[in-house]
């Protein structure tokens, strides 16, 4: 048996061999996987699932950035792939984590040494592979007006024509509402039930001026414009969206009820609406900005009038986020325990007054997501690239278990600005929202 063939037969000294144990060792404990390295050589359990070396060089992007970072670098450009369903993968590996309690053990000199000897011995050593083109480069200080812009259009701003094709008819890209109103409901439906319980929660009534807030494609803005006959205010920082919302209310003939504006929030002036909305927008805020955001909701609204936020949390104990989310997706953006951002809200001189979990919701919504980037893999391709194409389905499949474990949630925060002598407005129930 030549060393080739004993270490495609899982017996020999071949890549995978070598790296498996290092791996673990790296990693605080045995993995449920079989890793294949590029020289056709297995390693790990028979049952789990398949990660694939396909060149020395996602080892050298280990050794450069051994973390989440440098794995998700090895992910988006090829280098590293996993064979089957990439979502069964992931959760199999963060299960071990949490039932296996692995904690990466604190490396002394020697242990990094001897990984570099061994990588030398693999001919994997050598200079910085260069960074994936589809990684955000950020420059300017946190939360600076020209810092926000940049991060909101390396998401926004991929194209119409992508997000076109990743989202339904109505392109809200946010969590939908699964109502179960329908048999089969599908993600145009749910969404539409989503858009119709914030105008609901809202109150809103023909003729009552509305401010969206972060307006997206302008799915809530069109729709309350049409449906509610609501004058409305549309804010977006990506130029893209501000570019199909403006067309749509030409083709619709909104344009004596919407306003759509090319602005940062923290230039909005005036005040007196009737209600504002903020549909997954806070989360690119900032933390230290979050109290001046929320005073601007309150100052926006006239006495009585109500805000709904739309927003996803983290758990105390949860992350969120994280190092490939803050590179390639949101950069800058920040998560909190929804409780913080209800204390947010009511320091700001809003009184709270219903918080509905959707994270259940998110779940489905991100699965339709992720089955039309499947489904449709080849146009997603042609059009943005693979690298692209591979950050994306990295994504929708993490973000949609994240909220499925746990580890993130989205809520839908109603609150009210109190009249000087304390009356809301408000129903006594909360029943008319929810009404066929």
């Amino acid at each position: 048996m030549t060393a080739t063939t004993a270490a495609r037969a899982g017996t020999g000294p071949g890549a995978a061999q070598r790296l498996l144990p290092l791996v673990e060792e790296f990693l605080g404990g045995r993995l449920p996987l079989r890793l294949r390295a590029w020289d056709g050589s297995t390693a790990g359990s028979g049952g789990g699932p398949v990660v694939v070396l396909r060149s020395r060089r996602a080892l050298r992007r280990l050794l450069w950035r051994p973390d989440e970072l440098g794995l998700a670098r090895a992910y988006v450009t090829g280098d590293l792939d996993v064979e089957g369903d990439l979502a069964e993968a992931l959760r199999t590996m963060w299960a071990a984590a949490r039932h296996r309690a692995l904690t990466p053990p604190r490396l002394s000199a020697g242990d990094r040494a001897r990984a570099l000897r061994t990588a030398a011995r693999l001919g994997a050593l050598g200079p910085r592979p260069p960074v994936p083109a589809a990684e955000a480069r950020l420059a300017g200080a946190l939360h600076s007006r020209a810092r926000d812009r940049a991060a909101i259009s390396h998401h926004y701003d991929l194209s119409n024509a992508f997000y076109s094709l990743l989202l339904d008819e109505t392109l809200a890209y946010s969590c939908a509402y699964w109502s179960g109103t329908e048999p089969e409901q599908t993600l145009a439906g749910a969404q539409h039930a989503k858009l119709e319980l914030v105008c609901r929660k809202l109150g809103l009534q023909g003729g009552d001026r509305l401010l969206d807030v972060g307006c997206g494609w302008g799915s809530l803005t069109l729709y309350a414009a049409e449906r509610y006959k609501v004058r409305v205010t549309a804010v977006t920082l990506a130029a893209e969206q501000a570019g199909h919302v403006r067309a749509q209310v030409r083709e619709r003939g909104l344009g004596e009820l919407v306003d759509v504006r090319l602005r940062d929030y923290r230039d909005l002036d005036g005040g007196g609406y009737d209600a504002v909305s903020s549909i997954e927008m806070g989360e690119h805020v900032g933390d230290a900005e979050y109290p001046a955001f929320a005073s601007l909701l309150h100052r926006m609204l006239r006495p009585g009038g109500r805000v709904l936020v739309q927003q996803m949390s983290r758990g105390a104990r949860a992350p969120g986020g994280g190092a490939f989310i803050a590179s390639y997706i949101a950069p800058d953006m920040h998560m909190r325990p929804v409780g913080d951002t209800v204390s947010l809200l009511e320091g700001a001189g809003l009184e709270v007054r219903s918080v509905e979990s959707l994270r259940e919701h998110y779940t489905r919504t991100v699965g339709a997501w992720r089955d039309t980037l499947e489904e449709r893999w080849g146009e997603f391709s042609a059009l943005v690239g693979e690298e692209t194409a591979r950050v994306w389905r990295l994504y929708l499949v993490g973000g949609g278990l994240a909220f499925e474990e746990r580890r993130m949630g989205v809520d839908q925060i109603l609150a009210v600005r109190p009249a000087e002598d304390g009356g809301s407005g408000m129903p006594a129930t909360p029943g008319e929202w929810y009404a066929p």
